[in-house]
């Protein structure tokens, strides 16, 4: 059952990509930061061992006293687990390295693919009134990826402006297409976000028009450029919204949160 005025259901966006250093947690950072200054509500769910989301958020670790592994695996209650942050319209399920033994610790559960799916569909998440939930993954097809695919609506994949980049992308589509065939036939690819653009940079130029020659509308307009504020943000536990408002890093995803958020508004767009 819905909430009042008969609220549709958060949205559910996993931000995955195999590989590490592209960018894919600033991206879940600042994406949701910018999806709340559209007056958004936000849930950013952290099944990043590293719990890098959970630290740039300014979540300590002595506060993370149920997080998202407690959720997972010991089906915590979402009071327990979920955390406000210090970005206005943005609340936090919190990771720290306990998730690094979760494959192990659910590998026999019947529903093991299936587990975070149930949490965040419990009838009492209504109550927070979520727009959207973004899932940051571990850099690894892991069960908890797994876990991301069967429980997200779509997947949005960062990729780097770097040689290989797109070889790289080849196993995530794989996994993406299993876990369609499997348990999430509805799973759609959102898009593919550039990352680490600089538009004074040949290799960049080619990766992107290899990127759009190969993926077509996949590929988002938006690019994020290599920006000093977007790396200097986390260490202020701030998104670079926050941390300097008028640069270019913050300027680009406010564009971003924009896009998305405008193709939920217009359902003709092709998913992958």
């Amino acid at each position: 059952m819905n909430t009042k005025l008969d609220k549709p259901r958060a949205y559910i966006l996993a931000l995955a990509n195999q590989k590490g250093g592209v960018g894919k947690t600033t991206t879940t950072i600042n994406l949701a930061a910018g999806l709340a200054e559209l007056g958004l509500k936000v849930l950013l769910v952290d099944i990043d061992p590293q719990g890098n989301s959970s630290t740039g958020l300014g979540v300590r670790p002595d506060a993370r006293k149920k997080t998202s592994y407690d959720l997972i695996v010991d089906r915590a209650d979402l009071q327990d687990v979920v955390l406000e942050t210090g970005v206005s319209g943005v609340m936090i399920i919190a990771a720290n390295a306990d998730l690094s033994s979760t494959d192990l610790d659910i590998v026999s559960n019947e529903r093991r693919s299936y587990l975070l799916y149930d949490a965040l569909r419990r009838p009492e998440m209504d109550s927070y009134e979520f727009d959207y939930i973004l899932i940051d993954c571990p850099p690894a097809l892991s069960l908890l990826t797994v876990n991301a695919l069967v429980a997200c609506d779509s997947v949005l994949v960062p990729l780097q402006c770097e040689f290989f980049a797109l070889e790289g992308l080849s196993q995530l589509m794989l996994t993406i297409r299993d876990v369609r065939r499997s348990a999430n036939p509805a799973l759609r690819i959102e898009g593919i976000v550039l990352t680490m653009h600089d538009r004074r940079n040949r290799l960049t130029a080619q990766v992107e028009a290899d990127a759009r020659a190969n993926m077509g509308d996949l590929v988002l307009q938006t690019t994020i450029p290599r920006n000093v504020r977007i790396s200097e943000a986390p260490s202020h536990a701030l998104s670079v919204l926050s941390y300097d408002s008028g640069s270019k890093g913050a300027e680009a995803y406010r564009a971003l949160a924009k896009e998305i958020a405008d193709r939920r508004k217009t359902p003709e767009i092709t998913k992958a």
